[in-house]
Formats: C-alpha cells, sequence, structure tokens
C-alpha cells in the first residue's frame, strides 16, 4: 500500500506515515519513547473534577469549562484543558473539534447541534431479561437530549439503508421473514440428520472496540465505492461516526461515566455499527454454509443455520469461528429442535414442523380493550396474532390450540368475541380466502399466507375536515370518548357539521404523584 493510500485511510499526513515507517525499520518497533518533563499542573483528583465538568455541560467551550473551574478553586490553562481532554479522549461539540469545520456547512452544524439549554447528559438503566435464568440486566443509556443524538439519528438514516442493502440475504428483520425462508429451503434440502443451530453473540454491542466499529462504516462504504452520501464526504461521516463513539457520557447513581468502549445501546447509530461489524465478521461463515448447502439468517445478535452436517462437525466448525475475532464471542445450541426469535421450529423425521415460540416468561397481557387508545390498534392486535398464527403453525392442530390461547388471552383482556371474530374473517378476506380453514385446506392456505405481502392502505388525515380534541385522562371519565361520538352522531348526524371528524385524543394529568415520580 502506498504512502499515500495509508494517510488517507488513517486521516494523517504522509510525512506522519513516513516518520512512523523510518522509525519501525531502525528500531523494529513504534512503542512510544518515555521523555522526562515537568510535573503534571493537574491532580488525579482535578482530573476527575474535569471530566465530571465536561459530561455535565458537554456543549461549552474550553473557556467556559475554565471558568467554571476556576469557581471551584482549580485554576487551569485552556491549554491544559485541551490536553487534558485529549488524553480522556474528550470532542467539544465544536465544528473544529470534530475535524469536520471546512466540510460540513453552519447549517448543517445547527441541524446536528442540541442547543445547550436542551442538552442533558444520558443516564443509564437495566431492563431485567426475565426469559434467561438468574435474570440477567440488559443496560440501556437513554439518551434522547444527549448532545450527540442529533448526529447519531441523522448518520443512522443515511447509513442503515446502505447496510440493508449489502445485508439484504444475510440478515432478517421479522420472524415471518425467517419462516419463508425456512419453508422454501427445507422444501427440497431437508432431511433426517438435518441439524438447526442458534448461536448467540455475547454482548455485541459493549465488545465492539469503537476504533473497529468506525472502520465497519468505512469498509461499507468502501464495499459499496460510494464517494458521498447526503451532501457529506465519506470523510465526513467518518469523523462524525467516530465523534459519537468516542463521546457517549452518562449519569448512574450520581457518578458520572464515559464509556471507552463499544457503543451505548440506545444510540441509534450503534445498531448499524454493529449490524456492519458482525457483515465483515460472517461472510466466511455464510460463504461456508452456503457452500455446503445450508441456510444462515442472521437478526442483529442471533444467527440462526439449518444445514446437513453431523452435529460433531458443526461443533467443530463453532469452535474454529469462535477464534476469527477475538472480539465476537459465540454461545451456540444445536439439535433437532430450536427456537429463533418467536418461532419453534423442530426436525420430525424430515418433516419440518413449525408453530409460534412463547418464552417462558410470557403472559396473556395485551392492550386492554376499555382502554382510551383508538379503535384501529384495538383491531390490529386480533388481526397480527391471528396472521402469525397461520404463518408459524405447520399444522391444523398447532393452529387450533394458538387460535384458542389467543382466543382467550383476548377475552381476558375485555374483548369482545364477535369484535375478536371479525378481526379473524378480516385476515382470511385481505389474503382473498373465501372458505373456513379445516385440516383438510389448511396447508394450502397456509401457503398461500406465507408468500401474500399484506399491505394496508394508509388513509391520510384531511386536516381540514378533522377536529382534534385532548382531555386529560382519569378513571372517572374513561368513557368519555365513546359517550363523545354516541353525542356527535346523534345531534349532528343530520347536520353539515358532521362532515367534521372528531378525533378524540388523551394527555397525561400534571397532579402531585406524576411531579413526584422519579423519572431517572
Amino acid at each position: 500500500m502506498l504512502n499515500a493510500d495509508i494517510s488517507r485511510y488513517l486521516h494523517v499526513s504522509e510525512s506522519t506515515v513516513r516518520y512512523w515507517l523510518e522509525r519501525y525499520e531502525i528500531t523494529g518497533n513504534v512503542e512510544i519513547i518515555q521523555k522526562p518533563g515537568r510535573n503534571r499542573s493537574t491532580t488525579e483528583k482535578q482530573d476527575m473534577v474535569i471530566r465530571s465538568m465536561v459530561a455535565q455541560h458537554p456543549t461549552e467551550s474550553t473557556g467556559q469549562i475554565a471558568a467554571r473551574l476556576s469557581n471551584k478553586g482549580i485554576n487551569v490553562s485552556k491549554t491544559t484543558l485541551r490536553r487534558r481532554f485529549k488524553e480522556a479522549g474528550i470532542l467539544s461539540m465544536k465544528p473544529e473539534s470534530v475535524g469536520v469545520a471546512h466540510w460540513i456547512t453552519q447549517k448543517q452544524y445547527e441541524l446536528l447541534c442540541v442547543k445547550p439549554s436542551e442538552a442533558k447528559l444520558a443516564h443509564l438503566y437495566y431492563l431485567p431479561k426475565t426469559h434467561k435464568p438468574g435474570t440477567p440486566l440488559r443496560p440501556i443509556v437513554s439518551g434522547l437530549k444527549h448532545p450527540t443524538i442529533k448526529i447519531s439519528t441523522y448518520l443512522d438514516q443515511l447509513l442503515r439503508p446502505l447496510f440493508n442493502k449489502i445485508g439484504s440475504k444475510t440478515t432478517t428483520t421479522s420472524g415471518f421473514e425467517v419462516m419463508k425462508q425456512v419453508y422454501e429451503w427445507s422444501t427440497t434440502n431437508l432431511r433426517k440428520e438435518t441439524l438447526l443451530s442458534t448461536i448467540d453473540v455475547v454482548n455485541l454491542y459493549t465488545m465492539i472496540p469503537q476504533t473497529e466499529g468506525v472502520l465497519a462504516i468505512k469498509k461499507m462504504l468502501d464495499y459499496l465505492e460510494l464517494k458521498q452520501i447526503g451532501g457529506l464526504k465519506i470523510e465526513t461521516i467518518i469523523r462524525l461516526s467516530r465523534f459519537v463513539m468516542r463521546n457517549n457520557y452518562f449519569l448512574y447513581e450520581g457518578q458520572y461515566y464515559h464509556q471507552i468502549r463499544g457503543g451505548a445501546m440506545g444510540s441509534p447509530l450503534t445498531l448499524t455499527i454493529a449490524n456492519c461489524y458482525m457483515f465483515f465478521f460472517e461472510r466466511n461463515i455464510v460463504k461456508q454454509i452456503r457452500n455446503a448447502g445450508g441456510l444462515y439468517l442472521r437478526y442483529i445478535d442471533d444467527m440462526f443455520i439449518i444445514i446437513n452436517w453431523p452435529e460433531r462437525h458443526l461443533n467443530k466448525q463453532i469452535d474454529q469461528w469462535n477464534t476469527l475475532d477475538s472480539n465476537i464471542q459465540l454461545k451456540a445450541q444445536a439439535g433437532q429442535s430450536i427456537n429463533f426469535l418467536d418461532i419453534y421450529i423442530e426436525n420430525i423425521n424430515a418433516d419440518l414442523f413449525t408453530k409460534v415460540y412463547h418464552k417462558p416468561s410470557y403472559e396473556p397481557y395485551y392492550l386492554p380493550f376499555n382502554s382510551v387508545h383508538p379503535l384501529h390498534m384495538k383491531k390490529n392486535i386480533p388481526f397480527a396474532m391471528f396472521l402469525r398464527a397461520i404463518r408459524y403453525c405447520s399444522t391444523f392442530k398447532a393452529f387450533l390450540d394458538e387460535r384458542e390461547d389467543l382466543r382467550m388471552a383476548l377475552l381476558l383482556n375485555k374483548y369482545p368475541g364477535n369484535f375478536i371474530d371479525n378481526q379473524f374473517n378480516r385476515v382470511l378476506k385481505k389474503c382473498n380466502i373465501t372458505q373456513s380453514l379445516t385440516s383438510n385446506n389448511c396447508n394450502t392456505i397456509r401457503k398461500n399466507i406465507i408468500y401474500n405481502i399484506i399491505k394496508e392502505e394508509k388513509i391520510p388525515t384531511d386536516h381540514y375536515r378533522t377536529m382534534f380534541i385532548h382531555f386529560t385522562y382519569c378513571l372517572n371519565i374513561q368513557t368519555l370518548p365513546t359517550k363523545f361520538h354516541t353525542l356527535w352522531n346523534k345531534y349532528f348526524s343530520e347536520s353539515p357539521i358532521n362532515e367534521i371528524i372528531p378525533v378524540i385524543a388523551t394527555r397525561n394529568v400534571q397532579n402531585l404523584q406524576k411531579q413526584l415520580v422519579k423519572k431517572k
């Protein structure tokens, strides 16, 4: 590789590249030589105060931070502050600090920058994984008003469609897509010895090094041979991505933290970076599986493989894949039956059996029918669940069991029986099915529904003929929407005003309980 190519790839000058190459030829290493210098002007405790101050005021300039520190009795120069920022990997929100001052316009900067008065430090909280032994916790960094959130969202909107383009053959976004591909593969390749396997990538978001994650974005853009996206040069996108990854600060139990490995689970860009990293990691695995006539799919950090290999050989291959990247640790399960996403799949003597999979922590709670939510939301729940039951259940008995469980769960949530039946019938009508499901026609109808893409026509809101009415919700007036529509139809059915469509919506009540509940 030429020095000029290395310079462009690493975003450093050619003279820097030449210096380190000559240094390596002479000394045989590139270790930094420690030189004696004057004593540090700040103590370790003061360095911690500086980092905390930046975390609390991430959009302020170096001079403003210096003034705040001076009020606390810590007098340091701007030069010293910049040096401490660099040591800690801290960057300000100014475009020149990000390194894109000459590559984005002032308008773009204003679009991507959070106003200091609106910026808030992210906070860390945990969601329990109740379906796993020991109930481990999933860390979530909530940064809806974090200084980098607009950059992260903007980059994700630019980059995710590009990843979807290159990863369309190996990644999946729903159980329905998995079901469709498994069904197609099994019609010609399924045997008695066919193995099913799921592989979990351990702690994907937090295990990917930040530099390698950003380089994965660069590799994707090079793979697509792109020079510019959305009016931004590739160098600008890389620098902005690096800025987002290196500036994840959050608050937890009164302490300020800086994430130095991986991305924040809650930042939009993190998912795209993780997907890009996995795309290049899995390329050899995908090639190996396809050459053996198998099927490989991945949903973020969960892999699915169905292949005609002996179990011993598959386990040996998984052990080899675990050595491909020290940052990726794979945890596999293999056998004649597995659970992947919301599907249970089993190979019964070369006959593929599938049904809806419910996790052990599943409880039959859905949106209550007596809630004040719009009616279309309540219609879509039984519609979508019934459609899933038909697509997933490979036998008529499995379908009947799932349908009755679904009906019982909806009845427990106050859904009327005729309302449930109407939504079940709406599924058949949307799929152009005129006969009831029986043991004789179930497989034929299911095949048609698997390949039938249902698209609901979205009716745009006519704001000139729609009246929005908001009311503060409380239990005493939860029936207000129903009574309002009844009275409206009673008194205005013959009036020209009936052409106006009333839409009832709720807003949260600002009572004492609402004010006292801790949100962070």
